[in-house]
């Protein structure tokens, strides 16, 4: 046998199989970690309970903290924010504005400020004129429980405390309104 000949044999061992292996156990490892970003089976379920303690100034009926157990019997519409990020921006006002529109209605706003500092988040509250329950979540726990994917999104949450639907990304007027009026509409 000569030298060249030698060098072209597969490596004793089965290192083949290993490498198989480890390239099997790598594909799993993603499809398990896509499936958790991504999973379908969010709205539906009960909405995971949490208390937000709000910034000053963004009090709910008085109360520097709000517990979304406590408001079964309304539509809850919680927005996850940041003030670093542009599509934020961009539902800002609508979000407000929608607020203003259906807070007597049965209709409670909650901001989740995710992943920020609070003054910038306190500047972005103040710029956009933003009047509905804001805090910061601390340490992401409430964004965690939710399978936050991003900023913003939106869960929307019926009477009875599941949630209905959510979004990620920007809303439309047309999006906002018409989830929150099928909600207002179930018994």
């Amino acid at each position: 046998m000569t030298e060249s000949s030698a060098e072209a044999k597969p490596p004793a061992g089965g290192s083949h199989w290993v490498r198989l292996v480890v390239a099997s156990g790598v594909v799993l490892l993603l499809v398990v970690l896509a499936w958790a970003l991504f999973k379908p089976d969010r709205p539906g379920g009960r909405a995971p309970d949490f208390t937000l303690t709000l910034f000053e100034g963004y009090e709910y009926e008085g109360k520097r903290e709000v517990t979304l157990s406590d408001l079964r019997g309304q539509v809850v519409v919680i927005n996850f924010w940041a003030e670093w990020c542009v599509e934020c921006k961009l539902e800002a006002e609508l979000l407000e504005a929608t607020w203003q529109e259906y807070r007597d209605r049965g209709v409670v706003f909650l901001g989740i400020n995710w992943v920020d500092v609070e003054t910038e988040a306190r500047k972005y509250l103040t710029r956009y004129d933003i009047t509905y329950p804001n805090g910061p979540d601390l340490g992401s726990r409430i964004g965690q429980r939710f399978g936050l994917t991003g900023v913003p999104e939106t869960f929307f949450i019926d009477k009875s405390g599941n949630i209905e639907s959510f979004k990620l990304g920007a809303l439309s007027e047309a999006q906002l309104t018409s989830k929150i009026e099928k909600l207002l509409a179930q018994p």
